[in-house]
């Protein structure tokens, strides 16, 4: 499994959330909304620094993560991180 982040969408995050060289975002799995992986589930997003990773790159200095106990949530599928420009915003797509 791996994290692949476009640049526009890397950009978006450093620009929306104020991200510095060496800070972290966080991917989780959150309770409700949509996902094509996990019914009932949606993946969420924090900033904040890893306990446990269980899969992380870095791009731009800002280290992108999936804690260990978020795995189960992707089902062994790689999460592309792609921008919407139509929505002007990042927007997750999953492949085997």
């Amino acid at each position: 499994m791996k994290i692949v982040i476009n640049d526009q969408a890397a950009n978006w995050y450093k620009e929306e959330m104020e991200l510095n060289t060496g800070d972290y975002v966080r991917f989780f799995a959150r309770y409700g909304g949509h996902s094509t992986v996990q019914q009932g589930f949606s993946l969420g997003i924090s900033t904040e620094e890893p306990l446990d990773a269980g899969i992380s790159t870095t791009k731009d200095g800002i280290t992108y993560y999936i804690e260990q106990k978020d795995l189960w949530y992707f089902d062994n599928h790689n999460l592309f991180v792609e921008f919407n420009e139509k929505a002007k915003e990042p927007e997750f797509k999953y492949e085997k």
